[in-house]
């Protein structure tokens, strides 16, 4: 890692996701006004990526390629964030409709690495999409974040980057997903197993605890190095049985902790170093 950013602390917000309703949640963002006010708040505490999943009329999950460039459009507007789109959508969205993400022209996607049980559902990432994804994501230059949900899919990046190379922009950035009901669980010994087999070619990785992992997760990642990803879309709670009020809540949280560990939140143009983005060309 470059030696400035050394001490700095990525900071992504996943302020929406697929799985929570807005009736069980009515502070969940999925408008597009929401979500973009949820990101000005967000970058005003300190995160420097927006991981995004939108919704439609109904609220419901959705992956509109019209709302999906609308969205990309207006956070880029009115925020400096590196904009990311989920990939993944919800476990029902087809594999054809997943891959159309790219057309929105976001700075990074989501890529995950293999199919994880979700719950009762199945979160289907066979390895054919894997890599017809991955090759798209090299051609249209947008920077992947490879989720990994266990330790298979640490061994499948191996697979993946000696078989096409690296990503565009030359930097390979994970992120482990942890605490999913049939994923790995959100425990530091977890975390230590998963970074200790990543590939040499990672230059940089971040780690999420899903519902009450938030923390371990938080605090096992710090004390190994990593970066962060907090928000609504993985925890609904700041403390036992304490609603979250907003996505910012947590990212202020997570700026807290990472100060007690003596770090930093990136820029935004920190966090487009670190990813191997393009800086932003102003006029």
């Amino acid at each position: 890692m470059n030696a400035v950013l050394a001490d700095r602390i990525l900071i992504t917000v996943a302020p929406t996701g697929a799985e929570t309703s807005k009736a069980d949640c009515p502070q969940l963002p999925t408008t597009l006004e929401e979500l973009v006010d949820t990101a000005r708040a967000c970058e005003v505490a300190g995160a420097a990526m927006i991981h995004v999943h939108i919704r439609d009329a109904e609220h419901k999950p959705t992956l509109d390629l019209g709302r999906l460039t609308e969205t990309v459009a207006a956070l880029r507007e009115s925020t400096d964030l590196v904009v990311q789109l989920s990939t993944g959508g919800s476990v029902h969205d087809p594999l054809d409709r997943r891959l159309k993400v790219l057309d929105a022209a976001p700075d990074s996607c989501s890529l995950t690495m293999g199919t994880t049980n979700f719950g009762d559902d199945v979160f289907s990432n066979p390895w054919p999409f894997v890599c017809e994804l991955y090759q798209l994501s090299q051609e249209r230059q947008v920077v992947p974040e490879f989720e990994l949900f266990d330790l298979g899919q640490v061994h499948a990046l191996h697979r993946l980057l000696d078989k096409y190379g690296l990503p565009y922009g030359g930097k390979v950035h994970c992120d482990f997903v942890m605490g999913v009901p049939g994923g790995m669980p959100g425990t530091a010994d977890a975390l230590v197993a998963g970074v200790s087999t990543l590939p040499d070619v990672v230059t940089s990785w971040s780690a999420t605890g899903i519902g009450r992992t938030t923390l371990p997760v938080a605090l096992a990642a710090l004390s190994k190095g990593g970066h962060l990803r907090v928000g609504m879309e993985d925890v609904l709670t700041i403390s036992r049985g304490v609603p979250v009020e907003s996505n910012a809540q947590l990212v202020e949280r997570a700026v807290e902790l990472a100060d007690l560990a003596q770090r930093t939140p990136t820029s935004t143009a920190e966090a487009r170093t670190l990813l191997g983005l393009s800086p932003v060309v102003t006029m």
